[in-house]
């Protein structure tokens, strides 16, 4: 699966990967979020975003591979076997990754939005499904094909510059 051209192929591709997908999911899904709970966008909403998106950042890049993407990868292994194509172990991915997401950061964001309450888990029935369909949608159509094309031209990127060193080699 790592052979993809699509796929980070070592440990710094995979940081440069998981921290395109990160940022963007941060940026698209968490703005419509904090959006949706201020029920307008004005100025006070925008600077609370500038406060908030960074520390929602640095939570998502480390919560995704410490557990959510051990999570994602162990149920993902559970409905793929060897012989299953890219299209199905990235649906996979994709789908058990965004549930343990959306579901984590449901609850964080409520948590930062307004402080710890006993109506996190009210508002959590209510929010959930709404954050599991949108990242489901953004991840499926925008942010994975965008990461996944930068890292097919860091690829191609390295593959022009081996070829360039080999044939100055040859010569």
């Amino acid at each position: 699966m790592y052979q993809d051209k699509r796929l980070p192929k070592n440990g710094k591709e995979g940081a440069i990967f998981g921290a395109i997908i990160c940022t963007l999911s941060v940026l698209l899904i968490g703005s419509i979020n904090i959006i949706l709970a201020a029920g307008e966008f004005n100025r006070d909403v925008a600077m609370n975003m500038l406060i908030v998106l960074p520390i929602i950042w640095v939570i998502v890049m480390i919560i995704e591979p410490v557990a959510i993407g051990r999570f994602a990868e162990f149920f993902a292994s559970k409905f793929i076997s060897p012989t299953d194509g890219f299209a199905a172990r990235i649906m996979f991915r994709t789908l058990f990754t965004v549930l343990g997401m959306s579901f984590t950061m449901t609850i964080i964001g409520d948590i930062m939005g307004n402080g710890f309450t006993t109506d996190i888990f009210t508002n959590f029935i209510q929010i959930w499904p709404r954050n599991f369909l949108l990242a489901l949608f953004l991840e499926s159509v925008v942010i994975q094909p965008i990461a996944r094309f930068a890292m097919v031209k860091m690829h191609e990127g390295q593959d022009r510059k081996a070829a360039g060193q080999t044939s100055i080699q040859s010569i």
